[in-house]
């Protein structure tokens, strides 16, 4: 491994938690300023770092165009905009695409919620795998023994009172989710929030992705979120049929 090439990584990694000062980078990552000026400066001539004033640095612009075009080119992304965008107008609940890649659920669109009382997430942000309505679709559509292999290697945070918190559990909800279709995050996450998911499906019956709605309990109670689920899954039919599915 380049060790300037991961000590500059681990500079943009420490960035994207917010502006940070010459010696705050150097306690990131190990190593004398000088060191770190000059990895930033050749950073900064390629736009993934800028100046914020005159102690600070920030994430450059490169960066935003770079995952712009990244998610730009994920066929997935631009088929099923349209769908999403529809089931985030029919109900006013946001609504996220997200998909499974190298063993991380990542959210790769977001459709904001337009009521007042809205959830903290974004574009690029994993997924716990253990109590995210998105993941529990994607594992479950893996075959047996990686699902068994996931469950193992997971650790389990007990983020609420409804946290899945075994692999005994966790095994035994993928099985529930595949059968009936659909995923639900009752509070398991983030105590005020819950969640409902679906998987769309390429041409060959594949999972591709899983969109999902997630809604505030002060504005739906898990009964309502659930009397949902029929909006939902049409939408992700769909989004499914862009993608060329055919059921």
């Amino acid at each position: 491994m380049s060790q300037s090439l991961d000590r500059a990584l681990t500079l943009l990694d420490g960035l994207a938690e917010g502006p940070r000062t010459l010696d705050q980078l150097a306690e990131v990552i190990g190593v004398h300023k000088s060191t770190v000026l000059r990895l930033l400066r050749t950073l900064e001539s390629h736009r993934f770092v800028q100046r914020d004033g005159v102690r600070y640095y920030r994430l450059g612009t490169a960066l935003f165009d770079l995952a712009h075009r990244s998610l730009e080119d994920r066929d997935v992304r631009r088929s099923v905009e349209a769908a999403l965008r529809d089931l985030n107008a029919q109900t006013g609940h946001t609504v996220h695409l997200a998909s499974y890649e190298d063993g991380e659920v990542v959210y790769i669109d977001k459709f904001e919620s337009r009521h007042q009382v809205r959830m903290y997430s974004r574009i690029g942000k994993r997924a716990a795998l253990h109590c995210t309505a998105v993941a529990k679709i994607l594992v479950a559509a893996l075959p047996d023994e990686r699902r068994r292999e996931i469950a193992k290697g997971i650790t389990y945070e007990k983020k609420t009172e409804n946290t899945i918190i075994t692999p005994e559990a966790y095994l035994t909800e993928l099985a529930t989710v595949a059968a009936r279709g659909y995923a639900v995050d009752n509070s398991e996450h983030e105590d005020f929030i819950h969640c409902i998911a679906a998987p769309i499906r390429g041409a060959r019956g594949e999972v591709l992705a899983a969109m999902s709605l997630s809604v505030p309990k002060v504005l739906l109670d898990l009964d309502g979120l659930l009397g949902l689920v029929p909006d939902l899954l049409r939408a992700a039919e769909k989004a499914s049929v862009e993608c060329g599915y055919h059921r």
